[in-house]
């Protein structure tokens, strides 16, 4: 079947290394009469070519959640609502998934937007297949009711670091990175809102004496929870720390992390900077897979 990819805004850097398969195209959203994709108000503008009206066959919309969360899923779902009105089977890849933390609702007055987002798509939209880089709801229980597919950048990373540390050993911050990466590591508990504490077992702090030590994690925000865990690593004897990090979600928080530690390795989900480990080719992997 042939398939068209369509990236959002802040996906096009990703496209645009794609190496594509022969039956393989990319529609690019086209911009307004100033060649613009905002309008002055900041108000979000759609326009695909006119020949979208011709598809009948399979299309990925592109999308990374950063930055700009809230303004880019209003330009995806007004990509989504013109693919509608075609007879395309649409999906959608994150490369960044939004709002995936707030993947449970632990209050009344909350919601889980994550799983929203994901059954608007889904039953509003008829996407019929999501996937996502790394998203941090990975494992929670309501995923399973819907066709998600979970893309891991951990061995890429993992491989990109091994080129200079080969004997690193790679290990997880907290319950959620070790449930979603499959790794072990220690146990963070939160003091209150603002402050967090970490706990190693003698089992942890036998790993890491002696060890050059990675760091996995699925985003860096402000960097707070990565940066206590390197201090542990470093009390228990670790020879060095680096930094494995699928999505660099603030700039001040990777910034955050060059200085705590000896490397890092950031993937280009979002368009960041730092970013040095290319996922172009894991997200086009997966989409041929389908």
């Amino acid at each position: 079947m042939k398939t068209t990819i369509i990236p959002t805004i802040r996906a096009e850097h990703l496209v645009k290394l794609m190496k594509l398969p022969n039956d393989y195209d990319i529609l690019y959203p086209l911009g307004n009469k100033e060649g613009q994709r905002f309008f002055p108000d900041d108000e979000v503008y759609v326009r695909l070519p006119d020949s979208v009206k011709e598809i009948d066959w399979r299309v990925v919309v592109v999308h990374s959640g950063q930055s700009g969360p809230s303004k880019g899923l209003v330009e995806l779902q007004m990509v989504l609502s013109v693919l509608a009105r075609t007879k395309a089977t649409v999906e959608v890849f994150f490369s960044y998934f939004p709002y995936s933390m707030q993947d449970h609702a632990s209050n009344p007055g909350e919601t889980n937007a994550a799983e929203d987002l994901v059954s608007k798509l889904c039953n509003y939209y008829k996407v019929k297949r999501i996937y996502a880089i790394d998203a941090h709801f990975f494992g929670r229980d309501w995923v399973e009711k819907y066709p998600i597919t979970n893309v891991s950048a951990v061995e890429v990373l993992k491989k990109a670091a091994q080129a200079k540390y080969p004997d690193a050993v790679f290990l997880a911050p907290d319950a959620g990175s070790q449930r979603r990466a499959n790794l072990k590591g220690t146990q963070k508990k939160r003091k209150n809102s603002f402050d967090i504490c970490i706990e190693c077992d003698d089992d942890f702090k036998n790993v890491v004496k002696g060890k050059v030590v990675g760091v996995v994690d699925d985003l860096v925000e402000t960097g707070g929870t990565v940066s206590k865990f390197a201090d542990e690593c470093k009390k228990f004897g670790a020879t060095d720390v680096i930094a494995l990090i699928s999505h660099g979600v603030l700039v001040s928080g990777i910034k955050r992390l060059l200085t705590v530690y000896s490397s890092l390795y950031l993937t280009n989900s979002i368009k960041r900077e730092d970013s040095n480990v290319d996922v172009s080719g894991l997200i086009l992997d997966a989409i041929v897979k389908g």
